[in-house]
């Protein structure tokens, strides 16, 4: 099993809902999202996938919170925007993206989110 891994980055707010303590109240993080993929077939060029195209799969997600109140945008509106389900919320935007361009060839193997530089979360299937 082949793997490839790009770390990409994006800033918002949030906060915790049905949580009590200081991440009740609004806040910011410096996120950085580390997508790992797999698969079993390397493409013509003896690739699994194009670090570049990595990047352009997680584009739209990244886009999409970067620089907001991620609490404002859906599924967040109701989904708490822990890091556990904003990890699980890039695996799911990741993976029906790469399905598009790798007709199933690659699939996401786990997603990390970083909230700090030492505190994490991960999502895999």
């Amino acid at each position: 099993m082949f793997e490839v891994t790009v770390d990409d980055s994006f800033a918002a707010g949030h906060y915790l809902r049905n949580y009590k303590g200081k991440c009740e109240n609004p806040h910011g993080h410096n996120y950085k999202v580390r997508v790992t993929l797999a698969g079993k077939e390397l493409d013509k060029a003896g690739l699994l996938l194009d670090f570049k195209d990595l990047r352009e799969v997680m584009k739209h997600a990244i886009e999409r919170l970067d620089h907001q109140m991620i609490n404002d945008l859906e599924p967040f509106t109701t989904l708490n925007p822990s890091a556990e389900n904003l990890a699980k919320y890039f695996y799911e935007q990741t993976n029906a993206r790469l399905n598009q361009v790798t007709q199933g060839r690659v699939h996401v193997k786990n997603v990390t989110v970083f909230e700090t530089d030492t505190t994490t979360a991960t999502y895999s299937e």
